[in-house]
């Protein structure tokens, strides 16, 4: 199935970025990528309304131009927003300039100074063009919701046996994942909210 909590090796590879926030104690910090979209991004905030959790959305650039009353809802219901780039490319394959182009293009439309790469996938020279305007944020928990041979459980035990006090944890809210974080959403918060955690965004990142 791949990877769900990332080794501590791992981060090693991309110096400077933010994998999770342990110094905050009982907190998990959920993101979303990859909206906002239709059907999905609007019922997720629902979801988070009902548990006044509060979250941060990667958005993806062509996808804000598509539905720009999302990405103001987001921010009106006091959410976080960043920076996913314009067409979700991969550092890896497209060329630096491009990548940059493309992430440049995004910060026009997507406000704020958070940066998560699409895959993961970084180069040095991206990562440290990126750090002078942004935190770059990755997460320490993958949800898998995107996965099509993982179903709702299997995401459900990913996050609540792979989480811990501080974790940055990855959902989608697209397409692809709407049928496995549609449905286990609410049942993590519960089980995080039964067990005292909050859920915040990541503003204290935003602002630093």
């Amino acid at each position: 199935m791949g990877l769900v909590r990332l080794p501590a090796w791992m981060r090693m590879i991309y110096p400077g970025a933010v994998w999770s926030l342990p110094e905050s104690g009982k907190t998990i910090y959920l993101t979303f990528d990859d909206g906002p979209v239709e059907g999905v991004t609007d019922k997720v905030l629902e979801i988070l309304r009902r548990y006044n959790a509060k979250a941060t959305f990667f958005c993806i650039g062509r996808n804000v131009v598509r539905y720009p009353r999302l990405l103001e809802r987001i921010l009106e219901e006091g959410h976080v927003v960043g920076n996913h780039t314009f067409t979700h490319p991969s550092a890896w394959t497209s060329g630096s300039e491009n990548y940059l182009k493309d992430t440049a293009q995004a910060a026009k439309i997507i406000p704020g100074k958070l940066f998560r790469p699409p895959y993961g996938r970084l180069t040095p020279v991206v990562l440290t063009r990126l750090k002078k305007d942004y935190r770059v944020v990755m997460w320490d928990v993958l949800s898998r919701d995107y996965d099509a041979a993982v179903n709702p459980e299997q995401v459900y035990q990913n996050v609540t046996q792979h989480a811990r006090e501080g974790s940055i944890i990855v959902f989608h809210d697209s397409q692809k994942a709407a049928h496995n974080v549609l449905p286990v959403l609410p049942r993590i918060l519960d089980f995080f909210s039964e067990r005292g955690y909050a859920f915040n965004s990541l503003q204290v990142l935003a602002e630093s």
